[in-house]
């Protein structure tokens, strides 16, 4: 199933995204228009510390209308490696560096319109180190005991994908 380029235009060119409108011909020979958002990727931290909890953050989200708690993430800078990246989003964060920070998964985080591709990183030995937070974040961090994080993914009290997928990636891994 191969679908064929024709053209394609920015429509958006935003601080963090573009949007593009692509004109392509499916496999049938049909020529459809497809919207996609260009994003250059990102990044999600599972911060767990000595004591078993996991370190989130509470953020007003603007297109939902309201606080959402979140694992720690952030948007790659021009040429900023992912793991850089997640260094230094967990510290701005959440006031933490963390001395072992291990690569877990990676994926796509909403494919059928969007190229942003999300890496996920587990954070331990987590110490005091912070760097000033972006202008226009207002966080509160909020430590989570890890059976209790879990118990509030099921029950639908975590409504943010990338921290539902970051938890379910990092079960194999919490526990050591």
């Amino acid at each position: 199933m191969r679908f064929q380029l024709v053209r394609s235009e920015t429509l958006l060119a935003g601080r963090v995204f573009k949007i593009r409108r692509d004109s392509v011909t499916t496999p049938n020979g049909r020529e459809v228009k497809l919207d996609v958002i260009e994003h250059g990727g990102s990044v999600v931290i599972v911060p767990l510390d000595a004591a078993g909890n996991l370190v989130f953050v509470r953020q007003y989200r603007h297109a939902t209308g309201q606080d959402i708690l979140e694992l720690p993430a952030g948007t790659l800078s021009a040429d900023e490696a992912p793991d850089d990246c997640a260094r230094r989003e967990l510290r701005e964060e959440t006031g933490f560096a963390a001395i072992d920070l291990e690569q877990i998964g990676a994926f796509f985080l909403a494919p059928g319109y969007s190229t942003e591709f999300m890496t996920v990183f587990l954070a331990r030995g987590l110490r005091h180190d912070p760097l000033p937070a972006d202008d226009d974040e207002f966080l509160q961090v909020e430590t989570v005991p890890l059976a209790r994080a879990m118990e509030m993914a099921r029950a639908g009290q975590i409504l943010d994908a990338k921290s539902l997928a970051a938890l379910f990636l990092s079960s194999p891994f919490v526990g050591k």
